[in-house]
């Protein structure tokens, strides 16, 4: 429940927060952002086994299916992903999932220096039957 609390509060106090989008299909709705790895809480980085660092950047990756009362269930997902810098650099992403109560988060991390843009592309499978959702996204990284 803290790391919820702690994505929460990230989003609306932190100028990464900005960063923070969704993309709605006709069953899902997948919330993603991406920030400086250093904002998170020491004690919440060393429970759930994440690298803190002024250099590494996480992506949180949220998929939630629609519900036929108008509400939204957090799923499972498979997900993939990459990162690329102008020089097309590339670095692959693995994602852990991190489940509190009902909630269930998907964290990733690559590296980068300051003020690096990098080109971000995530694939989001909800369903194994159906193809994955891609999305992509281009973003200045800054140290801490």
């Amino acid at each position: 429940m803290k790391l919820i609390r702690t994505l929460f509060l990230l989003l609306l106090v932190s100028p990464a927060a900005l960063a923070e989008q969704s993309i709605e299909t006709d069953r899902y709705i997948i919330h993603y952002n991406a920030f400086n790895s250093s904002i998170v809480a020491p004690e919440v980085a060393q429970r759930h086994n994440l690298l803190r660092s002024r250099y590494t950047a996480m992506l949180n990756i949220a998929v939630f299916e629609k519900q036929k009362d108008g509400s939204k269930q957090a799923i499972k997902a498979v997900l993939s992903g990459n990162v690329a810098n102008l020089m097309q650099q590339t670095q692959q992403i693995s994602f852990t999932p991190i489940k509190e109560d009902k909630a269930l988060y998907y964290i990733g991390s690559f590296n980068f220096v300051n003020e690096e843009i990098m080109h971000v592309t995530i694939g989001v499978q909800p369903d194994p039957n159906q193809a994955a959702t891609t999305i992509r996204f281009d973003q200045k990284f800054y140290t801490e």
